[in-house]
């Protein structure tokens, strides 16, 4: 239990530290002293030396030898690549999942999505954690779904990379409701196999994830 409990405080630190980089608290090219976050956030440095390995792997943060973690500095450009390539990814997913989830699988994903609907509401918005982590796995279960281990392994790296990004969208006013409804286009056309459309609203809701982020974030043109 004390295990989960620190990689849970680990995590949330992480978030906490991806929004202020994100909303230009800790701006590009700023070197993140770990006392001074320690400081900051009322944590020992243990926790923020984790914190700072998992941003590492999305790239939000650059960690150098002798010269520790340096907040990265991304372009508007490199941000809508790699969310055409996310979108790409995912939609494929979800094509594949109204193709070939199994019957069980069809009833575990609408399970959780109709598990989702509270997390969703306008009183969860001040706090959306639960439905951050909901969301993690509602899209992990469509990478599974499609029977590709391939796609599925690389939709799972693309996602860790804009992982703080996908995070912060929740932010936005109305977005935990937006986003459970895109969910609900999607998991309607897996469930009765219609690939077309899981593909093309799969590919719409990675856009409307795009569009909230880029309001929201301070990246260069």
């Amino acid at each position: 239990m004390a295990e989960i409990d620190t990689q849970t405080r680990t995590e949330r630190l992480a978030g906490q530290i991806a929004d202020a980089i994100i909303e230009g608290a800790l701006p590009p090219g700023s070197r993140l002293d770990e006392q001074g976050l320690a400081d900051r956030y009322g944590v020992s440095r243990t926790p923020v030396r984790e914190a700072l390995r998992q941003l590492g792997t999305t790239g939000l943060i650059d960690i150098r030898p002798r010269r520790g973690a340096i907040v990265s500095e991304i372009t508007h450009a490199q941000l809508q690549e790699l969310f055409v390539a996310m979108g790409e990814l995912e939609a494929t997913c979800a094509r594949l999942c109204a193709i070939s989830m199994t019957p069980i699988e069809r009833r575990g994903l609408e399970a959780l999505h109709e598990s989702m609907q509270q997390l969703a509401t306008q009183d969860q918005a001040r706090d959306p954690e639960s439905y951050v982590l909901a969301n993690v796995a509602f899209h992990s279960k469509i990478y599974s779904g499609s029977h590709n281990a391939i796609l599925a392994d690389m939709a799972s790296s693309l996602r860790r990379r804009l992982s703080p990004y996908r995070r912060a969208q929740f932010r936005s006013a109305g977005r935990l409701q937006m986003s459970y409804a895109e969910h609900q286009v999607v998991v309607a056309a897996i469930i009765r196999g219609d690939a077309e459309t899981a593909h093309s609203s799969m590919l719409r809701h990675v856009s409307f994830v795009e569009d909230a982020v880029e309001k929201m974030t301070p990246v260069k043109p």
